[in-house]
């Protein structure tokens, strides 16, 4: 990397590479595949390299198009030049169903492996039919060091070269330490200006565990998500007084926090902009009122 140029790229535990800044590919209700499609293809062509999915996602299968379509037409050299994150669905979580349920992913997506993957949830349900409309009968309890073990078994058997977790908390984390062969490499987590996991930061950054944000504009136009980030006024004066864009203020503070960061838009112009917060910076005023700001969750999960 050359002098003055943005670190724009993270070392993970496990020895590899991951950009910081990713496109997330959660919509629900779910996007026309054609239109997700020709974003990725987008967001490709404006260079980005990587991308977040999961099973519960629907769109496995058609940012593995997307990826194909890229390499044929030379947008990229080769498969080892995309990141791509998918995620272990709570159905599956059971030590005999995790590489089986990756191995699906896996044929869903058109690839050998994956880069990083992820245990979505820490929970476990009864039922294998995927969907967000869980009771809470349907709640069974996890078997953590189980479900791990089959996580590291990917690793070996070479379908994931990371593993990590995704809304776990520090305990849950250190549960998953205290029996851990390889540790989690990355916990994917809700992160933005409203919600700025200082606590939960500090313990990763302690045990080598990297953050990754998700929902850093605080999920707008999302069934978990609201418009609390956008509606912010401080943010919007900052916004303002900087000359950038409201999403842009809350990707930069992403990013000099030192974490990853998945916003999904599949709008060109929007995409572009997301990729325009490496070369200024907030000032210590403006981080110092961003610090301030009242903190609240937005996903609220049962788990």
């Amino acid at each position: 990397m050359g002098v003055g140029l943005p670190k724009t790229v993270t070392t993970l535990n496990s020895g590899h590479s991951m950009p910081l800044l990713g496109m997330g590919t959660a919509a629900f209700p779910v996007e026309p595949q054609d239109l997700v499609e020709s974003a990725i293809l987008s967001a490709i062509e404006l260079g980005y390299t990587h991308f977040d999915t999961a099973s519960i996602y629907q769109t496995e299968p058609v940012l593995g198009r997307a990826i194909r379509q890229a390499l044929d037409r030379g947008l990229i050299a080769s498969r080892d030049h995309i990141f791509i994150t998918t995620k272990l669905w709570c159905g599956h979580a059971d030590r005999n169903l995790v590489v089986p349920a990756l191995r699906e992913s896996l044929q869903a997506l058109g690839l050998d492996y994956v880069d990083l993957y992820l245990i979505h949830f820490p929970a476990k349900f009864e039922s294998l039919e995927k969907g967000f409309g869980v009771r809470s009968e349907d709640l069974v309890p996890l078997d953590m060091k189980g479900t791990w073990q089959g996580m590291e078994e990917c690793v070996r058997l070479g379908l994931a070269k990371s593993i990590g977790v995704s809304n776990f908390t520090s305990k849950k984390l250190s549960q998953i330490l205290s029996f851990a062969t390889i540790p989690p490499a990355v916990n994917q987590v809700e992160m933005h200006p409203l919600w700025q996991q200082w606590k939960l930061r500090d313990f990763c950054a302690e045990k080598g565990i990297h953050v990754s944000a998700y929902s850093p504009l605080g999920g707008k136009n999302a069934p978990w998500g609201s418009n609390a980030v956008f509606d912010n006024e401080e943010l919007k004066q900052i916004a303002e007084a900087k000359g950038k864009t409201l999403a842009q203020i809350c990707l930069r503070w992403a990013y000099e926090q030192g974490v990853s960061f998945l916003p999904k838009s599949y709008n060109m112009e929007r995409l572009k902009e997301n990729m325009e917060i490496f070369d200024w910076e907030l000032s210590k005023d403006e981080l110092k009122k961003m610090r301030a700001l009242p903190q609240s969750r937005i996903f609220k999960e049962k788990t």
